[in-house]
């Protein structure tokens, strides 16, 4: 794989996972446990859509194919998105979202990190921004899953079990594809399993607090990277696209 190639793939995966989750945070627009907290999850989104702007601006670019973000964001089927599965999962309750939220925060961070130091300028930019907004989605997500963890009896149990299903789903986070590998050996991104001890260090830290448990490793599953989903995604992406779909080249 060229590196052109590698950093399309890669460029369009970063957009991916935010633009996934996001649209996923979003859905507790107006259904939040609490004033304060609905507006921070909204919020939270936002970045992340944000985020996916940038990576899929600079996919486009990289393509060379005239496609803009938002072409690449409403025109692809669910087999051509590179997101992990994790970012992708149902919404479940309170204490769900806010163990992947938090799962998934402790590893963006330490990647949106790593991707300062890029050799590549856009990605380095994109990640200069993006730190400072991640460094706030963890903080959030983990002082939640701490005020679950300790706090009642079925709190703790809600976000245990939750831990306990997502967990499967992180082994795909560490696991490189090609793309990956070929940038990470010019210099571009980071090697992934130097993310990991980082992540892995920082939930060790959050659930030691939170009181909760570390889910045993075991099968992990995958196949987001390579365009291969969950029963989830192509329902959120039908209605996510639906609007492009049924009128193509609305603007308003």
């Amino acid at each position: 794989m060229k590196n052109e190639e590698a950093l399309f793939r890669y460029a369009v995966r970063m957009g991916d996972n935010s633009l996934v989750l996001g649209h996923r945070l979003s859905e507790w627009c107006g259904h939040g446990p609490q004033l304060e907290e609905d507006i921070a999850q909204t919020n939270i989104a936002l970045d992340l859509i944000g985020q996916a702007r940038n990576y899929l601006t600079y996919a486009g670019e990289v393509e060379g194919k005239g496609r803009s973000e938002d072409d690449l964001a409403y025109l692809r089927t669910d087999r051509e998105y590179l997101n992990v599965h994790l970012v992708e999962l149902h919404k479940g309750d309170y204490a769900y979202t806010i163990a992947r939220s938090f799962l998934f925060d402790a590893f963006h961070l330490a990647l949106q990190q790593a991707l300062t130091t890029s050799t590549d300028e856009r990605l380095k930019g994109i990640a200069e921004k993006a730190v400072k907004e991640v460094a706030y989605h963890l903080r959030h997500s983990s002082e939640w899953l701490i005020r679950f963890g300790d706090g009642t009896d079925e709190s703790h149990e809600r976000a245990q079990n939750a831990l306990d299903d997502l967990w499967r789903y992180t082994g795909e986070l560490f696991v490189p594809d090609e793309a990956e590998e070929v940038l990470a050996k010019a210099g571009v991104v980071p090697h992934l399993k130097d993310i990991q001890a980082e992540w892995s260090a920082t939930v060790d830290r959050v659930l030691k607090e939170a009181t909760l448990k570390r889910p045993a490793d075991g099968w992990m599953a995958s196949g987001g990277k390579k365009g291969v989903h969950t029963e989830h995604l192509g329902p959120m992406l039908a209605e996510m696209q639906t609007l492009q779909r049924t009128y193509p080249g609305v603007e308003w």
